[in-house]
């Protein structure tokens, strides 16, 4: 058991290290804070002392200023699952952006990529587009209301929909009336969250939940869970929604085909835009119709949506995006995991990795991890020193340990991870 003193001197070594290898970032960081809050103008991308600026990203690895490479497992948050400048997926934004990079008309592209989607997800007959995760969940969230009557909205604790009120509420510039409409249920807990819907069930526009809580740090539901939910909202009229912002890269048909749960809407993002912003959500013809120009109640606008240009690298990405090409992201996410959770049990650390699929997360607790609470209770200093741990030794994860799988990676670069871990650990004592 490590004490105090002891991750205290190593999270210092992996500190003077970085700052010591990252002298072009630091003036960077510096140059940003005279123009942005902070220095970001993206907090999740942010982390004291500072983050790495980068210059290039090519294939499965990223540049920074200072000329460090690293494998990069964060691929902007899961959004480039074909890794950095693919080729196919560049010359296909490039033939749209020939012919009109935005319109205030519909184009083919978005019809093409609205198929993809309703092909590919049994549960959507009908899409319609936003320009990000948070509008997703927003607009799913909206036409939930409409079609229902109701106003509340049940979510999981440690679950992360973006950064619109209804997702953040309680927090600092959120309406007290707009926190008393979001009702938290505990997450992976069937008794739990029974309780609470025998209580406020009939009160709920919508029960919304990731298949796999992102930002929690990718703790997958177990096997029953989504099941109950699915009954749930049907027997309190709730519209069921699944956050598939970012897993739909498990399977052709987001998580939900995994589960074998079908949910009334669906919201997503990230990679169905191929690294241009992007994001969706659709459903049953039945709801969905509340979007309908003509016969609906819902206007909904956005300069973007639908981008031709978007819409065309999300078609170059989803076609790249096949069952082998998907099982095989899948097998080095497993490689990945239970390679580091063969590390922490051979050199007995109190560690463990969980997620599905391409999604993992490293969490430096021997805790169960079944929902957000064991790991908020994770020693942040610990977590800190595998996070610059890693910067160090080439490899680019969040700051709370999330990573994922690209096309253009291999066995090479999972191993290097796994090694990398290993040597953080063996040199934790000093």
């Amino acid at each position: 058991m490590l004490g105090e003193t002891q991750i205290a001197a190593a999270l210092g070594r992996e500190l003077d290290r970085y700052r010591r290898e990252n002298p072009l970032s630091v003036e960077m960081a510096r140059r940003a804070q005279k123009v942005l809050p902070g220095g970001t103008t993206r907090t999740t991308t942010f982390f004291p002392p500072f983050p790495p600026f980068l210059v290039l990203g090519e294939g499965c690895h990223i540049l920074d200023v200072d000329g460090n490479r690293r494998v990069d497992y964060l691929n902007n948050y899961t959004s480039l699952v074909c890794g950095h400048s693919h080729p196919d997926i560049l010359k296909a934004a490039q033939e749209a952006q020939e012919g009109g990079t935005a319109f205030a008309a519909p184009t083919e592209y978005e019809v093409l990529l609205a198929e993809m989607l309703c092909e590919r997800v049994d549960s959507v007959d009908l899409v319609r587009f936003t320009n990000s995760g948070t509008e997703a969940t927003m607009a799913a969230l909206r036409v939930a209301r409409v079609y229902t009557g109701r106003s509340k909205v049940g979510r999981f604790e440690g679950s992360y929909h973006g950064t619109h009120d209804y997702a953040n509420a309680p927090a600092p510039g959120v309406p007290d009336e707009v926190s008393g409409l979001m009702v938290d249920l505990p997450f992976n807990d069937v008794e739990g969250c029974r309780e609470v819907l025998e209580r406020v069930g009939d009160e709920l526009a919508a029960i919304i939940v990731e298949p796999v809580l992102g930002a929690a740090g990718y703790i997958p539901a177990r096997p029953d869970f989504l099941g109950f939910l699915r009954e749930a909202a049907t027997a309190t009229g709730s519209v069921l929604v699944f956050d598939e912002v970012q897993t739909l890269r498990v399977h052709r048909g987001g998580a939900q085909a995994i589960y074998g749960v079908s949910p009334d809407l669906s919201a997503f993002a990230k990679i169905i835009g191929g690294g241009f912003p992007v994001g969706a959500f659709g459903g049953t013809a039945e709801i969905m119709e509340t979007m309908n120009p003509v016969s609906g109640d819902i206007s909904w606008g956005g300069t973007f949506n639908g981008n031709p240009v978007t819409a065309a690298a999300g078609v170059a990405c989803l076609e790249m995006l096949t069952e082998g090409a998907i099982n095989r992201l899948n097998q080095l996410g497993e490689r990945a995991m239970e390679g580091i959770n063969r590390v922490f049990a051979e050199m007995e650390f109190p560690g463990q990795v969980t997620g599905m699929g391409s999604l993992f997360n490293l969490h430096p607790t021997s805790e169960p991890i079944h929902d957000v609470h064991a790991v908020n209770r994770t020693d942040p200093d610990l977590k800190r020193i595998f996070h610059f741990g890693l910067l160090n030794r080439g490899f680019f994860l969040s700051s709370r340990g999330s990573a994922c799988i690209s096309t253009p990676m291999t066995t090479t670069e999972v191993d290097g991870l796994i090694s990398a871990t290993a040597d953080i650990v063996e040199n934790l004592p000093g």
